[in-house]
């Protein structure tokens, strides 16, 4: 089951434009493995239920952002946010699909999902290699109930363009000015530490695998790939555990209207219950469309995961998008999207 949900995810879906075009037409798609599991959730309820069915590859959310720039695909999808400017350049459109987050996973033998706490100073310092042992003064002044050993770290973290890492390293530059000044952030940066796993799911492998080891993933494949995630202390200085009201929690006050192209970034929110490594994922497709009957079977089935996918994300630890949201996306679409005549493609 679990080789099934988290394989690559290429399904040939056919959407029915019957109001551009009489054929059936195939949906391509690529991008983030961030929201790759509800992605794949997603479109396997859609194609049972309508018959149609689409083609998203998990490839990292640099690969999305290239492909779509490229129009080797329908739509792109990525968890970095482009910036206003990038949009303009390749006259393209961005907006939010789901929110989920990202969450530390540990291989340490005898510790229990959840049980660990951690820090954002503490984990900078580790992918800084300045931490090393599990057993630091600094991860048992958190954790002066357990029992750690003296075993040496394994970091891993991502190797492909990954809009999971820009998150990641985002928030550790909130959080650890050293970390800020001599990595940042971005979608790859050059680690000072440790060995990287293609995708989430390479992460994840790699985890499970390695005795001692620490990672980041999308929380689905935690989860999924039955990985031992960490509690984190946020920005009010409380404990939490991840969760899809935990992540709710800190998406609650997000101005979507305060980026170009909704592109809010969501980590380290304030509010006693708020996840620090909350994230969206952003869908990217072209304000002009060569093949408008394609660009309205996407349009319809991500219209459809916001009508209907909400209990799915739910049950994978997403949080969906609100309906005022949504709204505000499909007004865009309207009035963005137009087929080379300049006629709309979404009324």
């Amino acid at each position: 089951m679990l080789k099934r949900v988290l394989s690559k995810f290429t399904v040939g879906i056919a959407f029915s434009a019957a109001a551009l075009s009489v054929q059936a037409v195939n949906i391509t798609g690529a991008g983030a493995s961030f929201p790759y599991p509800i992605y794949a959730k997603w479109a396997a309820t859609f194609h049972e239920e309508t018959g149609k069915q689409v083609n998203y590859q998990s490839i990292g959310s640099g690969g999305g952002q290239q492909q779509i720039i490229a129009k080797t695909v329908d739509f792109g999808a990525s968890d970095d946010p482009m910036t206003g400017e990038a949009l303009d350049k390749d006259s393209l459109i961005q907006f939010p699909a789901i929110i989920g987050g990202t969450v530390p996973v540990v291989n340490i033998d005898g510790i229990k999902p959840g049980e660990l706490r951690l820090s954002g100073e503490v984990l900078a310092n580790i992918y800084l290699s300045k931490i090393t042992k599990w057993d630091d003064e600094a991860i048992k002044a958190l954790n002066p109930d357990l029992n750690l050993s003296s075993s040496s770290i394994v970091v891993v973290h991502r190797s492909d363009g990954s809009g999971t890492t820009f998150g990641w390293t985002n928030y550790l530059s909130k959080v650890s000015p050293d970390w800020k000044e001599t990595v940042g952030e971005g979608k790859a940066v050059r680690w000072p530490t440790g060995q990287g796993g293609k995708g989430n799911e390479g992460v994840a492998a790699y985890v499970r695998q390695l005795k001692d080891s620490i990672g980041y993933v999308e929380y689905a494949y935690a989860k999924q790939n039955n990985l031992s995630w960490t509690q984190l202390r946020n920005k009010d200085g409380q404990f939490v555990q991840p969760s899809q009201a935990s992540f709710a929690a800190a998406a609650a006050n997000a101005d979507w209207d305060s980026a170009p192209g909704m592109g809010v970034i969501l980590t380290e929110e304030p509010g006693a219950d708020s996840w620090p490594v909350t994230s969206a994922s952003f869908i990217l497709m072209h304000k002009t469309q060569d093949k408008p009957e394609n660009a309205l079977a996407a349009l319809n089935f991500f219209n459809w995961a916001f009508e209907n996918g909400a209990k799915q994300a739910e049950e994978l630890d997403y949080v969906a998008l609100p309906k005022e949201v949504t709204d505000k996306i499909k007004a865009a679409w309207a009035s963005e999207i137009k087929a080379t005549d300049g006629s709309a493609i979404w009324k």
